[in-house]
């Protein structure tokens, strides 16, 4: 199994060719072993600061570092040894079953002419096992539903036997057990993960820390429960909400309220 790695990216920017800054100067760290979350409203840049990270987006500032080595030398094959990816769009696969899109976890750690092993055969069953995907393997993967899609694309992400796992959204499509059996997963894994979520009471409960995006730059970083409070998510998000510790779990609680002068019901 890989050693977790270190993560930090400085001053990250992105700038599309149109001129539009989607990031600005963007500088967190995530330590070996560690979960952190990335959340902020639509459109402030997580999902660009996740490419940039995996490497489908060239900064076009800045640095980000694995172990305090730049990325910016490293190849496509090489950065796929260290980064494995779950992206937001769980689409492509055509014409391939679930299995043999977790097999291809394996192929940066193979040469080109390189057939599988029977350790990549025990690899790739051991991952769909661990996603509860094993049941899914002889399947066709465009046909599986957006939930059982993402748990196959999880699946591939642990086959790669990343340092760093990357997810954007990977609790979309999935149901509450899945979504709980899912991020346990990545807790547990000895990867570093960064992940992108929407739902702020699973990023309180799953993440080390947390860092906000809006407008493309960090208004606040830290653990959970410095970082969410009642100011912050009306200043960021727009809403009114409370903000508590819950008994059961000791992670921050968000519950929404209605807007002010809402009739209740």
């Amino acid at each position: 199994m890989t050693a977790a790695c270190a993560l930090s990216t400085e001053d990250l920017s992105y700038r599309t060719p149109a001129g539009r800054t989607l990031l600005d100067g963007v500088t967190l760290t995530a330590r070996p072993g560690e979960t952190v979350g990335v959340v902020g409203p639509n459109g402030s840049g997580k999902t660009t600061l996740l490419r940039c990270v995996y490497g489908t987006l060239r900064p076009t500032g800045g640095r980000i570092l694995l172990d305090g080595d730049d990325t910016a030398g490293l190849g496509a094959k090489a950065r796929a040894r260290k980064v494995a990816v779950v992206p937001q769009d769980a689409s492509g696969g055509f014409g391939l079953t679930a299995r043999q899109v977790v097999a291809m976890g394996r192929s940066p750690h193979k040469r080109f002419w390189e057939g599988d092993t029977a350790d990549d055969a025990e690899r790739v069953t051991a991952a769909l096992t661990r996603t509860g995907a094993a049941a899914l393997a002889g399947r066709p993967f465009d046909e599986l539903s957006g939930g059982e899609r993402q748990r196959v694309l999880v699946a591939r992400s642990l086959a790669q036997d990343p340092a760093l796992l990357v997810l954007d959204e990977p609790t979309n499509h999935l149901d509450v057990r899945y979504q709980w059996e899912l991020l346990s997963l990545v807790r547990g894994l000895p990867a570093t993960g960064l992940l992108a979520l929407h739902d702020l009471n699973l990023a309180a409960y799953f993440c080390d820390r947390l860092y906000v995006l809006e407008g493309g730059r960090v208004v606040a970083g830290g653990p959970p429960e410095e970082v969410l409070t009642e100011e912050l998510l009306a200043r960021v998000y727009g809403v009114r909400a409370e903000v508590s510790v819950h008994p059961g779990t000791g992670a921050p609680t968000v519950v929404y309220l209605p807007p002010a002068g809402t009739v209740s019901r």
